[in-house]
């Protein structure tokens, strides 16, 4: 049954994902717990309460060819793609969603997320029609992504709206006495097809270049993102080392 939102928005998610990687190349296709790891985060995805349908962007016919092959659906793009969210923004356009659906960003390499972040992460739509994105955060448990520059951190004002987002460290306290929390940035996002557009379009922000972050075009361009901080990590699979970790999550 598809669910749809306020004034018959659907909700669509798509999974950007490239077969090529400087750290692990292929990862996408890599086997967990019995599965190719694109296949475990579509098969969390499908089952999302408010999802209406998934697909799987991609500019690989490897990846695009196994998606088939276990029957999900998946949408070839440009292999000059900038960044995940415009890789989503074209297969949005290719699939033929209307201006006002909200498209939700999984993450590919994120196979253990928790579904319930995706009602969370749309839930917003719902009460501003004016929001065109908004993402997770989850308050730093492990002291080491604190500094770890693969942990994205993100600072917020107190409408929940973000101020920025760094590999590093965010905010620093000055003085070594400060205890405040900390938040790590999961890297789903929501946005609406209009948003999408507007993104798409605009030109690589410096910040951007510099962090490597896409979500700072949106802020360098003066676009509010929605920050909803959910109490689900989401283990990430950066490095071939990560897969054991990640299975044994997923089995505890």
């Amino acid at each position: 049954m598809l669910f749809y939102g306020e004034n018959n928005m659907k909700i669509v998610a798509i999974i950007p994902s490239r077969y090529g990687s400087t750290r692990f190349d292929g990862k996408p296709l890599a086997v967990i717990a019995g599965k190719p790891m694109i296949r475990l985060v579509y098969e969390r995805a499908i089952k999302a309460e408010k999802i209406s349908d998934v697909f799987v962007a991609t500019d690989d016919s490897r990846i695009y060819d196994a998606v088939l092959g276990f029957g999900g659906k998946a949408v070839m793009t440009s292999a000059e793609s900038r960044s995940g969210t415009d890789r989503v923004a074209e297969a949005a356009e290719k699939i033929g969603l209307a201006m006002d659906d909200i498209v939700v960003n999984v993450q590919g390499d994120q196979p253990f997320f928790y579904q319930a972040c995706i009602n969370d992460l749309v839930e917003p739509f719902f009460a501003d029609p004016d929001l065109g994105i908004s993402t997770l955060a989850f308050k730093i448990i492990n002291k080491r992504e604190i500094t770890d520059p693969k942990d994205v951190k993100v600072t917020f004002d107190s409408a929940g709206f973000a101020l920025y987002f760094s590999r590093s460290p965010i905010p620093f306290g000055r003085d070594s006495s400060d205890s405040f929390d900390v938040y790590k940035h999961l890297g789903f996002y929501a946005y609406t097809r209009n948003f999408l557009e507007i993104y798409r379009n605009l030109p690589r922000g410096r910040l951007e270049v510099i962090e490597k972050l896409e979500q700072l075009r949106a802020l360098e361009y003066g676009h509010k993102i929605k920050v909803i901080v959910t109490d689900y990590d989401s283990p990430e699979v950066d490095l071939p080392e990560d897969i054991a970790r990640v299975e044994k999550a997923m089995l505890s």
